[in-house]
């Protein structure tokens, strides 16, 4: 009885390598001639080595298919984006009016002697 996991052509020492296999034993890397390709991009399907491929989602892409695939969902939120960015804004506008307003009710609430510069001589420090 065979193992699980394993098939009978698997143990038979006459099976060969799949395809995919001995292709990738013959392949170089697309970014680095020099080097031998250890994946193959699922997105693209072009071989790669070990510093051009990155694990995402449980597949292994390489860099330029990993940059199209995180460029989708910015697209898909661009309407949240432009709410959010005015709503941002609003907020910004509303609180330096809120902070002028505040500024300005301090400057109506010191008397009128300190505007004409007669509160410092009502002191007394003239004398």
């Amino acid at each position: 009885m065979p193992r699980r996991g394993s098939c009978r052509e698997c143990e038979d020492s006459r099976h060969e390598q799949p395809a995919a296999m001995s292709d990738l034993a013959h392949q170089r890397c697309m970014n680095h001639a020099e080097r031998e390709a250890v994946a193959r991009c699922l997105a693209c399907r072009h071989f790669f080595c070990r510093e051009c491929v990155t694990e995402h989602d449980d597949r292994v892409l390489c860099a330029s298919c990993l940059r199209r695939l995180a460029r989708v969902p910015l697209l898909q939120r661009r309407g949240l984006g432009t709410v959010m960015r005015l709503g941002q804004c609003a907020l910004g506008v509303l609180l330096a009016w809120f902070f002028f307003y505040l500024v300005g009710e301090g400057l109506l609430a010191l008397p009128t002697a300190f505007h004409e510069g007669t509160l410092w001589h009502a002191g007394g420090a003239d004398k």
